[in-house]
């Protein structure tokens, strides 16, 4: 490090690091208060419908009969604490690069990783009924009942 006027003065490399990672830090801070970021760490169905794309689903699920008794975060997120919070950034890291890049399907569909955890869901809410049904352990919940969440 070279010392000019008695500033220690950074190399240029590093320099310009920290430039660029103050710049991309200002960046997607923009982008997450550009986005209403904050409000998905609640639990309020409307933060769902934020995004024009999602308005379909969110009236769907009000006007479905889950809407009395179970939130989004209810069928879409884990239980538990770190689990719900970490799918939420994965989710969010979906949406946001569909969003960025324009690569937004006609027709949403949950992933795999998605459907495994709305399935879990079912089955821990609705445990007392699904114990004793014969198809419970290899069939989806949602093949049957998919219009329970978001009347289509």
């Amino acid at each position: 490090m070279k010392q000019s006027r008695g500033v220690t003065l950074l190399p240029v490399p590093l320099t310009l690091a920290a430039a660029l990672a103050g710049v991309a830090a200002g960046m997607a801070a923009f982008a997450f208060q550009y986005a209403k970021g904050s409000s998905y760490l609640g639990n309020d169905p409307a933060t769902c419908a934020n995004c024009h794309v999602m308005s379909a689903h969110y009236a769907g699920w009000q006007a479905a009969p889950h809407h009395l008794v179970a939130t989004c975060n209810d069928c879409h997120t884990p239980a538990t604490t770190f689990r719900k919070y970490l799918v939420k950034a994965e989710n969010g890291w979906h949406h946001s690069m569909a969003f960025t890049l324009g690569d937004i399907p006609d027709v949403i569909r949950a992933r795999p990783a998605s459907r495994a955890v709305i399935e879990a869901n079912c089955r821990h809410c609705h445990a007392d009924l699904v114990a004793d049904l014969v198809h419970g352990g290899d069939m989806a919940c949602v093949r049957c009942h998919a219009s329970v969440g978001h009347l289509r």
